[in-house]
């Protein structure tokens, strides 16, 4: 069953906070305040980053970029890589965004019902992500645990960004999308949709009309930006994010890195509202 807030034995105001908004509420709010629709991967990678400390790195990142950007995504596998202490600065990093800018937990989770249950109760209650990436291959009950948390976001893996999405996506993910518009009882379904397949994100967004989509693969991976954002907009000019993490957090691996991802994140903001 949904937990209540009253129900919740909180450990800090910020988790607080974040249970009194939904995230489509939350996230339409900092898209207008910020005006942005540019969401920061914090995908920490110390063969990339300055000679500093990976919490101080983000720190230092969320601070030059969290009136630029509409939400964070924090991949897993950048801070599981580093065991304990790793999941530890995830959580840290967690306390260091501001509590007006959603947070998404990039875990893409996805196992038998009663697994999944603690996989959601994990990302939204113990960490207190706002939205978190979930894969669908083992159908509904592998979902259904995450849909349960109204006020999150979840966002189905639909048409991902990687080369090997031909391997079994092309005939399926217009079945995802179908059964995920289905499931959104809740209306807190959003679908992870690849830059890099333009004509199956206009497919996708025709058939899903009123759905968030968290679009990957623009930068290194080469996602047009211009078909992204005429592909991926709902009609009013929303209803997407665009996800990046090396063109922001590696515009620079000198003193001045925090500063350069800045002067990045608000070219790439600039760009998407210049393509609208």
């Amino acid at each position: 069953m949904p937990f209540e807030i009253d129900s919740l034995t909180l450990d800090s105001e910020w988790k607080y906070y974040q249970l009194l908004m939904r995230f489509q509420d939350k996230l339409d709010r900092a898209i207008n305040q910020n005006r942005s629709m540019v969401c920061v991967g914090l995908d920490p990678d110390p063969g990339l980053m300055p000679s500093i400390g990976i919490l101080e790195f983000n720190r230092a990142i969320i601070e030059a970029t969290m009136d630029v950007t509409c939400a964070y995504k924090l991949n897993f596998a950048f801070y599981e890589v580093l065991g304990s202490e790793g999941i530890s600065i995830l959580e840290e990093t967690l306390r260091c965004i501001p509590q007006n800018i959603p947070t998404i937990g990039d875990a893409k989770r996805g196992d038998i019902g009663n697994t999944s249950r603690m996989y959601a109760k994990a990302l939204f209650e113990t960490m207190g992500f706002d939205a978190a990436t979930v894969n669908p291959y083992l159908g509904y009950d592998s979902v259904e645990p995450f849909l349960r948390y109204r006020d999150r976001g979840v966002f189905i893996l639909c048409r991902t960004s990687n080369p090997g999405a031909h391997d079994f996506q092309d005939p399926l993910f217009g079945i995802v999308a179908q059964k995920a518009k289905e499931w959104n009882c809740n209306g807190n379904i959003g679908l992870v949709m690849g830059a890099t397949y333009p004509d199956e994100l206009k497919e996708v967004r025709s058939n899903c009309p009123g759905m968030v989509l968290l679009i990957p693969g623009l930068g290194p991976q080469g996602g047009d930006p211009l078909l992204a954002v005429r592909n991926g907009l709902d009609i009013n000019g929303t209803g997407a994010i665009f996800a990046f993490s090396r063109q922001i957090l590696y515009a620079s691996n000198g003193a001045d890195f925090a500063r350069k991802a800045r002067k990045a994140a608000e070219a790439l903001r600039q760009q998407i509202e210049s393509l609208i």
